[in-house]
């Protein structure tokens, strides 16, 4: 039975399992699979990506103290996170990602890390 790759076309040669005629191809059509689907997607990603990076270059230590007004400077879009935490004193913290913060009295917000090893 001949069997063709799915990315090109071309005939498959080698062990009976193999899906794709080289690594190229399969690289290839995985990252077609794996692309975000559309805008809105990729968009959404953009902001959780660049939330996430605010919140590492600000919270370099693993737990700090910043201001609202330094967040949003930067660009920092509180409507996009990826998950909260609800502790059992009552407090709520925001992730992205590994990257956490909750608000505090004055405009403060503690930021925290996560501990993903």
């Amino acid at each position: 039975m001949t069997r063709n790759c799915p990315e090109c076309g071309e005939k498959i040669v080698g062990r009976e399992d193999k899906k794709f005629c080289s690594d190229a191809c399969r690289n290839a059509w995985n990252n077609k699979i794996n692309k975000d689907s559309n805008n809105f997607m990729r968009n959404i990603n953009n902001r959780l990506r660049k939330n996430n990076r605010i919140l590492s270059e600000l919270n370099i230590e693993g737990k700090t103290k910043t201001t609202k007004s330094k967040l949003m400077s930067k660009g920092f879009d509180f409507e996009y996170f990826t998950n909260q935490l609800h502790t059992k004193t009552g407090n709520t913290y925001f992730f992205v990602y590994e990257q956490g913060y909750m608000p505090l009295e004055n405009d403060y917000y503690i930021l925290v890390r996560k501990d993903i090893s």
